[in-house]
């Protein structure tokens, strides 16, 4: 007899024994079709779990039902160490993507909106009388060679020179340097004794010489090579030099070099304005031919995402569209049309519901804020329309304003509404407060965490006395929320800039008292980064470099290869190193005081701190060389001859040659995906056997590099100077990482700590400036506590701290608050309050204001 009885589909996600990283066999049920918060300290676990498990399993299973020699050009993770998963749907992760910006990349080609609005204008655009044929797409892209000005190459920017800004002393003779934009050292006289060679005078006044040699001496694109004998150094042999003149050495440097310091120098012989030919706006001129709607696409690139969504709104209305193009070679009545703009409405919507309707599509992503970065990816997901999919996400609230947070909640609701699942690793209290559900792994970092402390709906937490998260989250409850009362500093002088025109800045005055913490605040795309990562850096980096008031570019404070030989190869065409940060628009001050009380100027962002796995934390911060120094006066060491570069794994000698020291080799599979296995010679520690036979404390050079920071404090005491090293990694709560951590492994937030930590142990050189961009981001609660501790010494010693903050906690602990808005984009850029974060918080207009807690958490 069949039983009818209707059964109740299990409606969890269940992971079975999961050792993932630093779990610990960990066993958990998730429910499907809820908002899940994933909790913990940086280091618990909780990514390990949410992304290292639950998503690479489910993208593993996806994978598996691909053809074996398509798997092969799909990008794959590993395995991941888990018993069993059942009840895992579909999954789509959103992770916090790291690398360096282009200027090429706008907001049209991340959203992917730039492809539509240009098939648009491909298939639907009123083309004027005499073209033969419709341009494709392409040609209305100024990153391709079909679309690109000729002149400026698709930047849109054109750099010229000229000979007043080449020749700052016309009563100088080129031997005492009247060619300014030339080089110093061995590579200006270098060139002396080539224009000596070529027959030119060189000891004659520079407006004395005949017009002619001074335009050749100056604008030629002739290289001649001539035969030099040196004049001073009679050993030295006869070379071929080339000669280079000033504007192809400038347009050189600025094409090729990769030191900012060099193209910081040269950029001061430039003048850089919007191209003549295409007005700016980097495209050819057939392309700016073609209107729809009576605009061409460089203005429709330029418009708010509102204003465009009014513009092609009508088409979307057309009833009676025709199918196919009339012959006065418009197509704006015809059915594409329709289908292309509907389609183009739909997605703005999206954006706009995020709060992103005053972007334009044309706005390059180098000017973005790390917030209006996330929400324009995860409006990408909205439109995709999947249902039954888990969408993991990492951090969705980072980089956002507590204003900006609220609609990001509305739409984790409409993923859940439209039949998803939604798990979200995050350290924002107000949207853990709003889940459905919340895990939360722990208690510690590293080995002293990997336990799923509690998992179930958020209200339950609050009994769970070994969570670190647990008083964040439930202030109200715990005794130890009452703040922390400090005197009251005083300023020690003030930093003033005046008429500050960049981005959404315009005129903009602003003032920052110096020997404070002092917090920027603002929703996001309110110019907080601009003003302080952008405006300050450049206006004190200029300062200090002796070069005047910004014109758009930065020196770095170390020359990186300021001498080196000029590039033999003139090649030109689409890269975006032609000219860097071009398309983003100049910065201009007008006035800058105050700058005198600044000796020294520290950035501190969340740049990677390496591109390869070949970098890590003891490299970076220098720790690895006294370790292997300590390697190296061993006794063993000492009697087979080893010297300190035997214990680095970078060099021939004692890495392993089978895998020259990555730890893993490649395995290529005929039809089937390529993998990456441990190294069957070293077994993963990098090393050959005759170098891991010396031992420190017990320990082979592999053995060190496995330890955490805390590990590493308690066995490195003995080094010095990797104990000063270890100890600052302490302080900005980075105890749980490894020191062989490879750099690509580490999240913004951890490589901006260990720069800042990296900073902290060298010795001061004076009063300093520091800026950092959202140092709190990716940081827990409890570690926020860690890293605002170091920033308060750093004041406490002297210094100035300048931070762009969303944490309302740390905006409070701040001793001055200068908030912009009111809004983002062009409703924004301006300073809405400044002063103590008290002044602030009564601030009609602010929409920090209605954030602030009364007193600072301690």
């Amino acid at each position: 007899m069949l039983d009818n009885t209707p059964t109740t589909p299990d409606t969890f996600v269940r992971v079975r024994g999961a050792n993932e990283n630093n779990l610990r066999n960990v066993d958990v049920d998730v429910p499907r079709d809820a908002i899940v918060a994933f909790t913990g300290v940086s280091g618990s676990g909780k990514s390990s779990l949410a992304f290292g498990t639950i998503f690479t399993e489910a993208q593993r299973r996806y994978l598996e039902s691909v053809a074996p020699y398509a798997r092969r050009l799909i990008q794959q993770g590993h395995d991941p160490h888990v018993e069993s998963i059942t009840g895992l749907p579909p999954a789509v992760a959103l992770q916090q993507r790291r690398g360096a910006p282009s200027s090429r990349s706008s907001v049209g080609t991340v959203t992917t909106l730039s492809n539509s609005l240009r098939m648009l204008f491909s298939r639907a655009g009123t083309f004027p009388e005499g073209f033969a044929t419709r341009l494709d797409s392409d040609a209305f892209s100024p990153n391709t060679v079909a679309g690109a000005c000729p002149e400026c190459h698709g930047v849109g920017v054109a750099r010229t020179v000229t000979e007043d800004t080449l020749v700052a002393d016309p009563s100088l003779s080129i031997r005492d340097g009247a060619i300014t934009a030339w080089p110093g050292a061995w590579q200006g006289k270098n060139l002396r004794d080539i224009v000596i060679a070529l027959g030119y005078d060189v000891d004659r006044p520079w407006r004395d010489l005949p017009k002619k040699d001074r335009e050749w001496l100056l604008f030629t694109d002739e290289q001649p090579v001539v035969q030099i004998t040196p004049q001073r150094d009679r050993v030295a042999k006869p070379y071929n030099g080339r000669f280079w003149s000033a504007q192809k050495y400038v347009l050189h440097i600025l094409a090729d070099s990769s030191s900012q310091t060099m193209r910081a120098k040269v950029l001061q012989f430039v003048k850089s304005g919007p191209c003549p030919v295409c007005g700016g706006t980097g495209l050819r001129q057939e392309a700016l031919a073609v209107t729809f709607a009576g605009r061409t696409i460089a203005e429709m690139n330029a418009l708010p995402l509102t204003e465009l969504a009014e513009v092609i709104r009508p088409t979307t209305q057309l009833k009676d569209a025709a199918p196919a193009l009339p012959t006065n070679r418009s197509g704006e009545h015809t059915d594409v049309a329709v289908a292309i703009t509907t389609d183009l409405l739909g997605r703005i919507g999206v954006l706009t519901d995020l709060g992103l309707g005053y972007l334009g599509l044309g706005r390059v992503t180098t000017t973005l804020s790390p917030g209006e970065m996330q929400r324009l990816r995860l409006a990408t997901q909205l439109r995709s329309g999947l249902f039954g999919v888990v969408y993991v996400l990492d951090e969705p609230s980072a980089g956002l304003h507590p204003a900006d947070a609220e609609p990001l909640m509305e739409v984790l609701e409409q993923l859940k509404a439209s039949g998803n699942s939604v798990f979200i690793v995050e350290h924002n209290m107000d949207l853990v407060r709003k889940a459905d559900w919340v895990v939360d792994v722990g208690p510690a970092a590293g080995t002293g965490g990997g336990e799923v402390l509690y998992s179930g709906a958020v209200a339950g937490l609050a009994d769970v006395k070994k969570s670190v998260t647990r008083p964040f989250l439930f202030p109200e409850t715990e005794a130890d929320a009452v703040a922390v009362e400090r005197q009251a500093r005083e300023p020690k002088g003030w930093l003033t800039v005046e008429g500050v025109t960049v981005h959404n800045l315009d005129n903009l005055d602003a003032t920052v008292p110096l020997g404070m913490l002092v917090a920027v605040t603002g929703v996001s795309g309110s110019g907080k980064s601009t003003l302080v990562s952008r405006v300050l850096r450049d206006v004190v980096r200029d300062h200090l470099n002796g070069a005047g008031l910004p014109g758009g570019a930065v020196a770095d404070d170390d020359v990186d290869g300021a001498e080196s030989e000029p590039p033999e190869s003139d090649d030109s065409g689409l890269s975006e190193a032609v000219l860097p940060d071009a398309r983003a628009d100049l910065l201009t001050v007008r006035k800058a005081t105050g700058l005198e009380h600044v000796a020294r100027l520290v950035q501190v962002d969340q740049k990677p701190i390496g591109r390869t796995p070949r970098s890590n934390l003891a490299t970076y911060t220098g720790l690895f060389d006294a370790v292997r120094s300590a390697f190296a006066a061993t006794d063993l060491a000492r009697e087979r001859g080893y010297t300190a570069g035997r214990f680095s794994f970078n060099v021939t000698g004692g890495r392993c040659e089978t895998c020259l020291g990555e730890g893993f080799v490649s395995v290529e599979l005929l039809f089937l995906p390529g993998s990456y296995g441990t190294c069957p010679e070293c077994h993963g520690t990098r090393y050959n056997e005759e170098t891991l036979e010396v031992r420190y404390q017990g320990r082979n050079i592999a053995d060190v590099l496995a330890l955490t920071v805390e590990e590493a404090a308690e066995a490195l005491a003995g080094i010095p100077a990797a104990a000063r090293s270890l100890r600052t990694l302490l302080d900005v709560g980075l105890g749980y990482l490894r020191l062989g951590q490879p750099a690509t492994e580490l999240s913004g937030g951890e490589a901006q700590r260990i720069k800042l930590a990296t900073e902290l142990q060298r010795v001061r050189r004076g009063h300093t400036l520091y800026l950092l961009d959202e140092p709190t981001t990716g940081l827990h609660p409890a570690d926020i506590q860690l890293l605002l501790a170091q920033l308060q010494s750093l004041v406490d010693s002297g210094d100035s701290v300048v931070i762009v903050e969303h944490d309302m906690d740390v905006v409070a602990a701040a001793d001055w608050v200068v908030d912009l808005g009111p809004s983002g984009g062009d409703a924004g850029g301006q300073v809405v309050a400044a002063g103590s974060p008290d002044d602030v918080r009564g601030t009609p207009g602010s929409q920090t204001a209605r954030y602030l807690p009364e007193r600072a958490r301690s």
